[in-house]
């Protein structure tokens, strides 16, 4: 299995710099901009917030699109799709670059 480096630093409380590939959050975050994590947990973000977390076994970082007591966040993209509820949100994105 793959080491997820992001989740392991979120884990270990640090706050870094990232990017990733993908067109999913244009135009909020372009494909490879850089933008600053910060560890977060589902019960601190809001709706509105952008997110690192993991929906049904694979690592996003989208929106949150609702919030629900039992059930999480909703996380989606900025395209008008979703991913699912989860309650594993690791971090949340403070400044895109």
């Amino acid at each position: 299995m793959r080491r997820n480096y992001k989740l392991e630093r979120l884990q270990k409380g640090e706050t870094f710099i990232t990017k990733e590939k993908g067109n999913s959050m244009v135009p909020i975050i372009y494909s490879r901009q850089e933008h600053k994590l910060a560890p977060a947990n589902w019960q601190d973000v809001k709706v509105g917030d952008i997110v690192y977390c993991k929906v049904k076994g694979n690592f996003y970082t989208h929106l949150v699109k609702a919030k629900d007591d039992r059930k999480g966040c909703l996380i989606g993209n900025n395209r008008g799709g979703t991913n699912g509820w989860t309650r594993q949100v690791y971090g949340k994105v403070i400044e895109i670059l």
